[in-house]
């Protein structure tokens, strides 16, 4: 994932993250959203920053799991709506991906 920061003309900083014949990954997700939930001051005392940048972390590993766990659960939904369809050729490739 790469990232690119401009002012915008309005005084606004716009972020466009590109990808390379892929989708985003959960992680690269998570990186992002855990970016803009939680920010730590470069003046915190060094004690409340450490206890920061961990609690960061724990959220960008939670986000990323839940962010699978929901991938998962919509393959099986997509899968279970192409078998019934009599699509099973199709189930088979979505569930290999």
């Amino acid at each position: 994932m790469q990232g690119t920061q401009a002012n915008g003309s309005a005084g606004v900083d716009v972020k466009v993250f590109t990808s390379n014949n892929r989708g985003f990954t959960p992680e690269e997700l998570a990186e992002r959203a855990v970016e803009k939930l939680v920010s730590i001051s470069e003046t915190a005392d060094p004690m409340v920053k450490a206890q920061a940048m961990v609690f960061k972390d724990e959220v960008r590993q939670l986000m990323a799991f839940y962010m699978y766990e929901a991938i998962r659960s919509y393959k099986t939904t997509l899968c279970a709506e192409l078998t019934k369809q009599g699509r099973l050729d199709m189930a088979q490739i979505i569930n290999k991906v």
